[in-house]
Parts: C-alpha cells; structure tokens; sequence
C-alpha cells in the first residue's frame, strides 16, 4: 500500500492530520516533492513558495499539538489559480499587464479556506486573464496534462486542473465562466464544480463577465468538493450576488444514496457529434447509474446553440468593458488569441447585449420546464478528450473562435442560465486520456449533484488512478 501521503484525499489527509496520524510538514513536505518531480514538465505552477509553506506547515503542527485547531482544513497544504487575491501576494492573473500587481486584500473565498487551516503551497498557472479554454498562455508558456504531456488541459483554470490530477495540491480553486473548471476536470481526470450564481462570494476574485462568472472547486472528490463547498458558500457584505440564507449539509448529501432518483439524458445536441470513445463513456456511465437504482428517462431541451450562442456573446461584451482601459492603453500587452477575443467585444453592439440579457429570464424558464420531471441531467463536458497542445494553438488564427467554441459547445449553456454543474472523471480513452461526465441540476441544488456524483464514485475508481511520472 503506498503511504505516500499526496497521494491521499483532501478529506482524508485533513483527517488524519487532525488525528496526528501525519504531520502538516510531512504532507507539505509530500506535495513539494512531487511539484518537483512534475513542475518542469507540466508548468502548473506560476509561482512555488516552499520554504514558506514548510514554515506555515510547522507552526500548524505546532498548534495542534497544544490542542490549537483552526478547523477542518488544519494543516492542509493548498494551491490556487492565480486569480485570487492574497494580501501581499503577487497576483498575476496570467497575464503581463498584472506580471506585479501586488494584492492588498484577501479574496473571500480564499480567506475562508485559510480561516478553516489550509496553509499556502504557492500559486497556479492560468489562461491569461481567465480567457482561453486550452490552457495556452502565450507569456507564460501552455499548462500540460500529466496524463500525456503533449496535450492540453483545458481551461481556463489550466493549472490548477493539472496540478489536482499530478496530485500535487490536495485541491485547487478554480473558476467558471463558460467552463473552466469543467474543461480541466474533463481533460485532466479530476472532480470540478461549477456552482450556482450566487453560492460562493466572488469578492476578490479576478472578474472576468460580472453576469457569468462563478467560483468552485477543483479536486480528486466529489466528497472534497463537498467539503470545500461548504466552507466556502454564504451571503458575503463584500458581494452583493452572494447569496444569504442557510448553507446545505453538502457533506452529508453526497453520503445518500440514489435509488429512485431520475437522471434525464439528452436527446439532442449533447449527444451530437460526439468522439465514439466519448459516446461509449456516457453510455458506460448511464449504466452505472442503472444499476445504482436511478431511472434513466430521455429530455428533450430548448435549442442549446442558442444558449451557447448567447453566453457567448455575454462573455464577449462583459470582458471587453472590463479591459477596455488595458485596450486602450496596452494593446501590445496582450498575447493575440486574448486581444483578439477582447476586441471582438467592443464590435459588439448595446442593443444586442441588452437583448441577450432579457432573453435570460424565458431561457431559464423553459429550461427548468424541460427538466422538471428529473433530479438532474447528465451529458459530457465536451465533444472530445484532450487534443494536443499543438493542434489547438490557434495564436491569431481566423479560425480561434471555431476552435474554442467545439471545445466550450457543452458548457457554455449551463453559465448563461447560471446553474450548477458538476464534472466527474467518467473513463478513459484507449489512448489513456480521461474523459468526464457534467451532472447539472436546478439552481442552488448543488447538494443532488454531489450526491449522485459521490454514488458513481463509491463504485467506479476513474478518480482514484493517478498519472505515471516519467
């Protein structure tokens, strides 16, 4: 039995820290061995703080051993896209405009992570400004997945998805604006949860589409992502969007069974086109969910291009106002696919925005009417499973808009209706390369999502096999 202990879960490391079966230092200590072996291959990390994490590492032994627990996440050596502001961290957002911007405040999300333990094993690469689904970042250098080196990740929480599945953090804040959490869970073999907007505070997380943007997890677990949810969920005075109200026991949803819950599959669209290795998983997938005890039941669902169409467009007009000062004054300081993207927003008129932002209430009407009959739907995060990073570097191409959006085609519909979706590792290639199913269900529902995800995961182990380092 290998008791190395990175190799653990997040819930299960946090445990046996607090029983002081491992020490702080000795699963710090884990995970900085392992970025070492992996960082000069996969360049997951933007920036490595060792010495501090050893440091924060002791001084959390230190306090548990006079009966000092800070909480549930005591002791546990955590990395993030370097989207999250840390006060007195360099936050570079993976870009070169911010290359030096140093945080004077503490993202909220963030600060509940460390208010439960976590301590900070450094920051994670990233798609510039969140605004790629590849992982491709043309100042940095492309993220790679661990599971075959020359493929991408996804993103645009690029780094963050490799480094879960090299399992070198325990888990990784993500975030999702057309998918990027879902795409590098997909691509890279790990759990990932977009959650509703509203549920997580987004107040000191880099913006990129203020109507789209959402926060979530990335890790080896549904049942982490359980964990992680529920410490990180509720009203937030600095985030008017977050919503108040009681917080789920996610923890122990994820622990029911799901005997007589109806899970709906498409009939249309997310099942078009799919790669047949992709087509073979979902159906492989919705076996299990057979035999589990659920009813598979067929939904047909309101025309999903136009969604997909429209999160489009959101997205596009709500980056470019963000960075419309940095377009003016620093064009230069962009890598070409963002600018391009960027300044395709500006050519986007008023009237159109405003048309796609009313058209969102009946949208989400009719979607809710299509799915009323089941607990949640179940679909791929997308058509295909990794390509290489070669193949999907569109640079300044004509065709980077194609591209992006085969890659993006099965998530951006769930952010313009800004409900909840969850990634699971579902199989893998005959090629080796993991392939993930998206469970979505109703708005604030995250708890039926973890719960059926947490079901397939008792008895399927595609979370649990680990990248062979070379």
């Amino acid at each position: 039995m290998n008791t190395e202990p990175a190799l653990m879960s997040l819930t299960s490391v946090a445990k046996a820290i607090a029983e002081k079966r491992i020490s702080s230092r000795e699963a710090t200590q884990s995970c900085l061995d392992r970025i070492a072996q992996w960082q000069p291959r996969l360049n997951a990390f933007m920036a490595i703080e060792a010495e501090a994490a050893l440091a924060a590492a002791d001084a959390a032994d230190a306090a548990l051993a006079k009966g000092n627990q800070r909480g549930v996440l005591h002791g546990v050596p955590l990395a993030h896209k370097d989207m999250y502001y840390d006060a007195g961290k360099v936050v570079t957002c993976g870009s070169k405009i911010r290359r030096d911007f140093v945080a004077t405040t503490t993202s909220t999300a963030l600060q509940r992570l460390k208010d439960a333990g976590s301590i900070r094993l450094g920051s994670l690469q990233m798609a510039e400004f969140a605004y790629g689904p590849t992982g491709h970042n043309s100042h940095y250098g492309p993220v790679h997945n661990p599971w075959a080196i020359d493929h991408i990740t996804g993103g645009s929480s690029s780094g963050s998805g490799s480094a879960v599945a090299a399992r070198l953090t325990f888990a990784a804040l993500g975030s999702d604006t057309g998918g990027s959490i879902r795409m590098p869970a997909h691509f890279c073999g790990v759990t990932g949860l977009k959650t509703t907007y509203g549920r997580i505070s987004r107040a000191g997380a880099m913006p990129l589409s203020q109507s789209l943007d959402t926060i979530g997890p990335l890790a080896r677990t549904v049942e982490d992502c359980a964990l992680l949810l529920g410490l990180m969920a509720g009203a937030d005075p600095e985030d008017p969007t977050a919503i108040a109200g009681p917080v789920p026991d996610y923890m122990a949803a994820a622990r029911e069974p799901i005997k007589g819950l109806t899970i709906g599959v498409p009939t249309a669209f997310y099942v078009d086109d799919l790669d047949p290795e992709v087509a073979r998983i979902l159906d492989e997938t919705v076996a299990v969910l057979k035999r589990e005890g659920a009813d598979i039941v067929q939904v047909e669902l309101p025309d999903q291009r136009q969604l997909t169409a429209a999160c489009q467009l959101v997205l596009a007009v709500e980056a470019a106002a963000f960075h419309k000062r940095w377009l003016i004054e620093r064009p230069q300081d962009y890598g070409p696919q963002v600018l391009m993207r960027l300044q395709n927003g500006l050519a986007i008129p008023g009237v159109t925005y405003l048309e796609t932002m009313r058209w969102r209430g009946p949208a989400l009407a009719a979607h809710l009417a299509a799915v009323a009959s089941v607990d949640a739907v179940i679909a791929p995060v997308a058509p295909v499973a990794a390509p290489t990073i070669a193949e999907s570097d569109v640079g300044n191409s004509p065709d980077a808009e194609s591209v992006i959006q085969r890659l993006t085609r099965f998530t951006r519909p769930i952010n313009y209706l800004g409900l909840p979706s969850l990634s699971i590792p579902a199989g893998f290639t005959r090629g080796g390369l993991p392939v993930g199913m998206q469970l979505t269900g109703g708005a604030f529902d995250e708890a039926m999502l973890l719960r059926i995800g947490a079901a397939l995961q008792r008895v399927t182990d595609f979370h649990e096999r680990v990248p062979k380092s070379a």
